[in-house]
């Protein structure tokens, strides 16, 4: 299996975190965009992302030392309903690029989420995931995500109603 590494994202990447979201659109698995989004649409999310509480991270192959490494996938930490309170919760989002799915990414990505919250003063993981997206569920529930809301039929997708699951785990 391919090793992976994973930086910061700088704002030189928010076009290809931005293609990589959109490649997923079309699925209707994955998000409840309909219509691809723009770079200028996320700069506010880029900027909410700050390494010392909600950290943005793009992957890469451990062997693509190059100036510039082909990005395969993106990890991101993000406020769950903005009230102090709830600071120590921080929703998980993974994306990854269509050629690079199936290969270990997801894992790689989950495993650092888990292990790098304590470093930013993160206790409980959350996901936010498709009822019909049994890859993600499953992924998450081999990391010990618990199913901890069930929204049926909340999204619609196409003309199709979609439920949301809501999977936790605390990390610390």
């Amino acid at each position: 299996m391919p090793s992976y590494v994973h930086r910061l994202a700088t704002r030189d990447d928010l076009p290809v975190i931005v293609d990589i979201y959109n490649s997923t659109i079309a699925s209707r698995e994955v998000t409840a965009d309909t219509e691809p989004i723009t770079v200028q649409s996320r700069e506010q999310w880029f900027a909410d992302h700050t390494p010392e509480r909600r950290p943005l991270w793009v992957i890469h192959a451990a062997d693509d030392t190059g100036e510039h490494p082909e990005v395969l996938g993106w990890l991101s930490y993000s406020n769950f309903y903005g009230r102090p309170a709830y600071s120590g919760t921080a929703e998980v989002s993974i994306y990854i690029a269509e050629a690079a799915r199936g290969k270990g990414i997801g894992r790689y990505c989950l495993e650092l989420a888990i292990a790098f919250a304590p470093n930013v003063k993160v206790h409980t993981l959350l996901g936010f995931i498709f009822g019909h997206n049994a890859a993600s569920l499953a992924l998450f529930g081999k990391y010990g995500f618990e199913k901890w809301a069930h929204f049926p039929r909340v999204a619609n997708l196409d003309g199709i109603e979609r439920d949301l699951i809501i999977l936790g785990k605390r990390v610390a």
